[in-house]
């Protein structure tokens, strides 16, 4: 029979292989054959795997001895930074581009033991450094929805696949909105988690006080059973913490059920250099929920302006030591120089392309002996300022709500050259990594360029720590999922 990709489902596919109403082999199959005729245009895989025949027979073995989970015979595709052991996971750098990885990922454990099946690796920025996957050493990849424009970063590649049928769900990671950014301008769903609620063992490091993995999907109910299933404590993870049961799960589109309250910081929204259609979809997201029979309060987050420098200073300062380790001795690429110091210095000009270099400078800078107080500590001073005003907010509101990003989707090549124009797409996103709340992007419609393009936006949900069934509650109710 012919499978119906765009309109699947996780739980449409369990009920499909379980019913026989084809096989796992025939659901990769037809993944594979999406993959054959887009990715060539797109780039978003890196490699696809060889052994997806052989996952395909575990799986199908499992559902036939009445032994499948709910993500048994799943196609994922899975970020260029998780580690899958026997596989290359190079972050997308020629520092890594033949690197084989040792072990799996807590999060590729999991997957596993449920079932998954893994169809390859997907493109990013370098290390998990950019904003438009367009910094990666292995070439661009391209927006599905026009091929002249980026699908945002660092998790692109995985945003893509899922939104061009190539993957039923992915993983991604989140540093600053490496997820949630990507998600809007592909027209997914992607969650950031809370900071400590997935295992980042086997995630390549880029900024560890930041960096959460993550699920990208094209509903909020599969991103919200990826996330159920690579979710809890991990002894190789001390920031983890166990699963809790979530009792206090609510349908929000049930009238009996106490709708929350949904909080905009609408100083910080008028303080420019959002895009008209981005505040006008906005506006219409607040008159559905409205309808919907939400309260919509207004809120202020008077640190909020700070949280993109702050964000930045930190991310400089943390990429700079987690790459330290990358210096042509121990692993990775080796480029003989004269002596043992110019073999160093060679391999790393070599090795790291451009914006990571960068980030390398400035975060060696801000913790140089003399700017080290006047930046790194002023910046971790402020994060823990940011962090309470969203605390104080939280005892008014259950979810902030923004736009995801000020702009729709741009073109690729536009902001190359300006790295702090790329730096201020993230101006929505970085603040939940700055104090480890959950946050999720779930469309909310289209900007229509000239000559009829149209481009996903998406609005962004904010919860404080630990509560994403909100998130997913809220998200199901807007999107009318059932």
């Amino acid at each position: 029979m012919s499978i119906d990709l765009k309109n699947l489902t996780i739980n449409k596919a369990h009920e499909d292989l379980l019913a026989k109403r084809y096989t796992v082999l025939a659901l990769t199959e037809a993944y594979l054959e999406n993959i054959k005729i887009k990715n060539p245009s797109i780039h978003a895989y890196l490699e696809v795997f060889g052994d997806i025949a052989e996952q395909a027979k575990i799986a199908q073995n499992l559902i036939d001895e009445g032994k499948a989970s709910l993500l048994t015979g799943i196609p994922f595709a899975i970020k260029d930074n998780i580690l899958i052991s026997g596989k290359i996971a190079s972050a997308s750098s020629k520092m890594l581009e033949k690197y084989h990885a040792t072990y799996d990922a807590t999060v590729i454990k999991k997957l596993k033991n449920a079932g998954a099946i893994f169809l390859g690796r997907t493109n990013m920025d370098e290390f998990a450094m950019g904003g438009s996957t367009e910094k990666s050493a292995f070439g661009t990849t391209h927006n599905p929805h026009d091929l002249e424009r980026v699908p945002g970063g660092t998790s692109g590649g995985s945003a893509a696949t899922v939104i061009a049928d190539m993957a039923l769900v992915a993983l991604g990671s989140d540093t600053g909105g490496s997820i949630r950014q990507p998600s809007a301008f592909c027209g997914t769903v992607g969650l950031k988690p809370t900071y400590g609620a997935v295992s980042r063992y086997g995630l390549i490091s880029a900024v560890s006080s930041f960096d959460q993995i993550g699920p990208i999907a094209k509903t909020v109910t599969d991103v919200e059973v990826v996330f159920n299933t690579i979710r809890g404590l991990d002894s190789h993870d001390s920031t983890t913490f166990p699963s809790e049961t979530y009792s206090d799960k609510k349908d929000f589109s049930d009238k009996n059920v106490k709708k929350p309250i949904i909080g905009i910081p609408r100083k910080f929204l008028q303080l420019g250099g959002i895009d008209a259609r981005v505040k006008d979809n906005f506006a219409e997201v607040e008159e559905r929920f409205k309808k919907l029979g939400y309260t919509i309060m207004d809120i202020d987050l008077p640190n909020n302006q700070f949280a993109l420098p702050v964000y930045y200073i930190l991310n400089f300062a943390e990429v700079s030591s987690n790459l330290a380790r990358f210096d042509g001795v121990k692993y990775g690429l080796h480029v003989d120089g004269k002596n043992s110091i110019d073999d160093y210095f060679a391999t790393r000009a070599e090795g790291f392309g451009k914006e990571a270099r960068r980030r390398i400078l400035l975060g060696t800078y801000v913790l140089s002996s003399g700017y080290y107080d006047a930046y790194y500590n002023k910046a971790n001073a402020l994060r823990k300022v940011i962090t309470k005003d969203f605390t104080d907010a939280f005892a008014q509101v259950d979810v902030v709500l923004t736009p995801t990003t000020p702009t729709p989707a741009f073109k690729i090549d536009e902001k190359s050259d300006d790295p702090l124009s790329m730096y201020l797409a993230d101006i929505f996103t970085v603040t939940a990594n700055l104090t480890g709340m959950p946050a999720i992007s779930i469309p909310s419609g289209f900007a229509v360029e000239e000559g009829g393009v149209s481009l996903p936006l998406g609005i962004q949900m904010t919860a404080t720590h630990g509560r994403e069934e909100l998130l997913f509650g809220l998200g199901k109710d807007f999107l009318g999922e059932k």
